[in-house]
């Protein structure tokens, strides 16, 4: 029994670090006491445990930086709308000019002998002409080198998918921070199981070592009667071999809870190195059965009663072939389903509780949002534009970065110019006419988008539900089995004390003794284990209602 607890223990202290992503909301992490210093002996509460591991574990740290980089991608989204300029300068060196055919119509004067006969006679005489057949031909433009210096601006003026993406902006902030809570949840839950099972590890450690202590009385006292003649050397050995037994499970034990407090140090983001002091206390820990039983409407184990003793009792079944019993059979499977929860309880669930559900509804927003984008790509897009500038060339580079203006001269007082400016204002208005039905398409896939996320919710819904049952009826078979381990501790404690007066007296045999003290460890080392399901329990069960970021905070 011994060993199967302390594998069991084990095992559920080292998984939970694997344990699903958690499924409520919680509030800010402000809201928690200040971490504690780490110079020295770090004094730690589980409130305190929580608050360093929201602030310092690595895993939280990194989704943050995804939310940095949400607000970053909405800042890219707004700079959409916001002035674009630009500044561009180039140089080119055009070592061989493009040439182009030009076609010019030219035409020549014929004179003609009777042109020059009236000519010579004194008589005016008008000249003909005749158009020239030449070929087009090749002329370069420009010259070798050439430049330009200009600045444009544009404005965003109207832009459908624009305004929706500012709306988007905000919904997909919200996502991530969304994303970041459900990661603090994360460790909350994981925290909180560690923090458990240290305290339950380092109580059944310090009991272990009362019960050294106490087998060493008896051992003392079994020696003083076996000198006197009064006991047998086989008394003396079996308590001997016992309480070796006992030193190697105190041993185990001890490092058992030097894996705990090292597997908490890890969920919390602590350096292994660091010492801790755990400040809470099982007792503290350990939650009010009876309390918690009437809010969970369940039967006592003692009673067999409801939460007043007198409720949740099963009834008689139907008689058979009475019309009730499809009915019966339906409230039984609901019965079951719910763990016996009272039909006033049930559908008190609130849903906006759990962060999956919120979390879901703001996909469905962007999912809204996205679908409009693509409806919005129908609209006509609206640009102001601008630009101011220079171009020049010249035939060397030397001549071209001479930059002379309209105010130059050259020696003979010719205008000698190279750089010339430039400058246009407009608008641009792009009007979609056909884009060969993609834009139908996209608007087709993001409805059934739409679609997918509403089933989701009904899906969502069955989930929170079964989970919200499964951890009742966990949480209440837990709290059975710790009523039982309790009540089987006490008689087993007080068997063991029974036996050593009826063995210090000499009525009784020290085998008696032995078997009691076995009795006593195990309903110890069980009672422990129940301490430990009801405590993980409680935390799944404030993790399936979303109550457990307010639950550690108190």
């Amino acid at each position: 029994m011994n060993t199967l607890f302390r594998t069991r223990f084990l095992l559920a202290a080292a998984l939970s670090a694997a344990v699903p992503r958690a499924l409520l909301a919680q509030t800010s992490p402000s809201a928690l006491p200040a971490a504690p210093p780490t110079a020295g002996t770090m004094p730690l509460s589980l409130q305190q445990a929580v608050s360093y591991a929201i602030q310092n574990k690595s895993t939280l740290l990194a989704t943050r930086l995804g939310e940095a980089t949400a607000a970053a991608k909405v800042g890219e989204i707004k700079s959409a709308g916001l002035p674009q300029v630009n500044v561009a300068s180039t140089i080119s060196d055009n070592f061989k000019l493009q040439k182009s055919l030009v076609s010019f119509p030219l035409s020549q004067t014929v004179l003609t002998q009777s042109d020059l006969a009236a000519a010579q006679a004194g008589t005016q005489q008008v000249l003909g002409t005749q158009q020239l057949a030449l070929p087009p031909q090749p002329f370069a433009f420009g010259l070798q080198y050439a430049g330009n210096a200009s600045a444009s601006v544009s404005q965003l003026l109207f832009d459908g998918s624009y305004l929706i993406g500012l709306k988007a902006a905000k919904v997909y902030t919200e996502l991530a921070k969304k994303q970041t809570q459900q990661a603090e949840i994360d460790v909350v839950e994981q925290v909180s199981k560690a923090y458990y099972s240290t305290l339950v590890a380092r109580s059944r450690l310090a009991l272990l070592a009362r019960n050294v202590q106490r087998l060493d009385t008896v051992l003392n006292q079994t020696q003083k009667v076996f000198k006197a003649g009064f006991a047998e050397k086989l008394d003396v050995d079996r308590l001997r071999v016992q309480r070796n037994n006992l030193v190697v499970e105190q041993q185990k034990a001890q490092r058992l809870t030097e894996l705990s407090l090292g597997l908490l140090k890890f969920q919390m983001g602590l350096p292994q190195q660091q010492n801790i002091q755990l400040t809470d206390s099982l007792s503290a820990a350990v939650v009010d059965a009876g309390a918690l039983r009437q809010r969970l409407g369940a039967a006592s184990f003692n009673t067999g009663g409801g939460a007043d003793g007198l409720g949740a009792v099963p009834t008689a079944p139907a008689a058979p072939g009475s019309d009730n019993t499809a009915a019966q059979n339906r409230l039984d499977q609901q019965n079951a389903l719910s763990g016996g929860q009272p039909t006033a309880a049930r559908g008190a669930i609130n849903y906006n509780n759990r962060i999956e559900f919120s979390t879901l509804e703001t996909q469905q927003a962007l999912a809204g949002l996205d679908l409009r984008n693509r409806q919005a790509g129908a609209y006509p897009r609206l640009v102001l534009t601008g630009a101011y500038g220079f171009t020049g060339s010249a035939n060397t580079a030397g001549d071209l970065l001479a930059f002379r203006g309209p105010s130059s001269r050259n020696s003979a007082g010719f205008v000698n110019q190279n750089w010339f400016g430039f400058g246009n204002v407009g608008l641009s208005l792009q009007v979609p006419v056909f884009d060969g039905f993609r834009r139908k398409y996209l608007v087709q896939q993001t409805r059934i988008q739409q679609q997918t996320i509403e089933r989701g919710f009904e899906t969502l819904k069955q989930s929170i539900d079964l989970q919200d049952a499964q951890s009742r009826t966990t949480l209440i078979n837990a709290l059975d089995v710790l009523d039982n381990q309790k009540a089987n501790l006490d008689l087993a404690t007080d068997v063991a004390r029974v036996t050593r007066i009826k063995f210090n007296a000499g009525v009784g045999s020290n085998l008696e003794v032995i078997t009691a003290e076995t009795d006593l460890r195990s309903a110890q080392t069980n009672y422990y284990g129940a301490i430990y399901d009801v405590l993980v329990a409680k935390v799944d069960r404030d993790k399936a209602t979303g109550e457990l970021f307010n639950q550690v905070k108190k």
